[in-house]
Formats: structure tokens, C-alpha cells, sequence
């Protein structure tokens, strides 16, 4: 935003013909290029990478949409698109800008623009769950969850998640964490009550809204410790992703209370 405004400061006037546009295509392929060095910084990053999790608050009426369109399973999937192909997804599914718009943006036609997008819905169409969970349940099960593993209790942990359930964690190489991911109901449960019952038996878990859904904020002491956020499937939590990078924490610490 602010290399976006610096440009636009010092752009004359009179080469601009809409405000919007300019505004728009200097944004986007300032985008575009910091995703493509973001990925070559990826190369080199120590175990997964995950989107850094958003503190946010919304009105329960926009809820369903916000949750979709910022969950982390989401964006874990828009990861996988290509820097183009996310530009054009983003600028038609979300803001909603005509073919010809697009093309002139990301410097394509407007025919290669809609394979783009179609290509790109089909990636996620696959990997999307059929069934949207709701708020309500995602916050019931959530909390099912926060139960179980707080009293340590392995047949309860096991009857929330899917049997092929995903724990995947992101430390970046700065903290202790699972440098891969673990697959399956029992690893998974055994995996996180061993650490509960080692590093954290004096900590303390809450409900907080992470990426628009119910999400778990854990505390060891004053300091965030991570924060966990679960993709349900079907009623059982078919992934858990887990930041726990203290650089991608840093931002939370400033808007939550210690």
C-alpha cells in the first residue's frame, strides 16, 4: 500500500486517465511480484508455511461470507494458485471487475483472463469441502476440541477428528514444532496431548475468532504461545493448522489482552 501510494503521489496528473485503474493495476502487479519473491523466499523456509492469522470481528449477518473468504483453509489454498492466476481470481470473485478490466491489470486478454479464472475455480471447486460448516458449528466443535485436550482426554479428541486428519504447524524454523505434517487420527491426538502434558501443563487456552471462524489463542504465561485453527468436514476436523512463528504472532500480541 504504501510503495502503491508513493507512486501515485508522484505520477503527474494529467498521465492519468482513471483513478481506479492506475490504482488497481499498480497494486496488483505490485501483488503479483511480491508473490513471486515471497516464493522464491519459501524455497528456502524452514518446515510448512501458513498465512499469518487475523484477529477479526464481524457482524454475525456477514459472517458465513467473511468466514469462507478469510479462513485459513482458504487461503492455504489460494497459496497454490500462481501469482497470476490469483490476481484474476481475486479481482473477479471479489471485487468483481469485468474481463476487460482484468486484462488490462495483469496485461493479458480478456479470453486468456477467463481461462485463467476458470482454471483457477477449478483448483479450489476440488479442494473445497461440498458442505460448508456453520458458524455455530464450528464454534461447538471447536470448543469439543479445547475440552478434550484440556483434560487430556485421548477417546473424546478422537471421536472430532476425521481419520485422515492433517496436523500441520508453522514455527519457521524459530521455535520447537512438527517440521512435517502428521497424518492421522491417532498420531495427531497422541501427538498433541504428549505436548500439552511436556511444554504446557501451566498453559491456557480461549476461544478467539481467527480468519472469520472459532478459533483456539494459546498462552504459555504473558506470551502467545500459537494459535490453532481447524477446517471441519462432515462434522470432524479434517485439518489443524497451528502458527506458531513468533513473527507471525507479533501482530496478534497487539490486539488481544495479555
Amino acid at each position: 500500500m504504501q510503495e502503491t501510494f508513493l507512486r501515485w503521489q508522484q505520477t503527474p496528473r494529467t498521465r492519468v486517465r482513471s483513478a481506479k485503474n492506475y490504482l488497481a493495476t499498480t497494486i496488483t502487479r505490485l501483488c503479483i511480484d511480491h508473490l513471486r519473491s515471497a516464493r522464491v523466499r519459501r524455497e528456502q523456509y524452514v518446515g510448512p508455511w501458513l498465512p499469518e492469522p487475523l484477529l477479526t470481528h464481524q457482524d454475525p449477518a456477514e459472517q458465513v461470507e467473511l468466514a469462507d473468504s478469510l479462513s485459513m483453509a482458504f487461503l492455504v489454498m489460494l497459496e497454490r494458485l500462481s501469482p497470476i492466476e490469483r490476481a484474476v481470481f481475486l479481482l473477479r470473485e471479489v471485487f468483481e471487475y469485468d474481463y476487460p478490466e482484468i486484462a488490462q491489470i495483469v496485461d493479458k486478454s480478456s479470453e486468456n483472463c477467463r481461462q485463467i479464472l476458470r482454471r483457477s475455480r477449478q483448483h479450489l471447486a476440488a479442494e473445497r469441502p461440498r458442505f460448508p460448516v456453520s458458524p455455530q458449528q464450528q464454534e461447538q466443535i471447536t470448543s469439543q476440541f479445547l475440552a478434550a485436550s484440556s483434560q487430556g482426554n485421548l477417546q473424546d479428541l478422537l471421536t472430532l477428528l476425521a481419520k485422515d486428519v492433517t496436523f500441520w504447524s508453522d514455527s519457521g524454523g524459530q521455535v520447537p514444532a512438527a517440521l512435517k505434517p502428521i497424518r492421522g487420527a491417532m498420531k495427531v491426538a497422541r501427538f498433541l496431548l504428549a505436548i500439552q502434558q511436556k511444554w504446557l501443563p501451566t498453559a491456557s487456552a480461549e476461544l478467539v475468532e481467527i480468519n472469520g471462524q472459532s478459533s483456539l489463542l494459546i498462552r504459555n504465561g504473558n506470551d502467545i504461545h500459537s494459535v490453532m485453527t481447524f477446517e471441519i468436514v462432515e462434522g470432524y476436523i479434517q485439518t489443524i493448522y497451528s502458527v506458531r512463528n513468533p513473527e507471525k504472532l507479533k501482530r496478534l500480541s497487539e490486539f488481544v489482552e495479555l
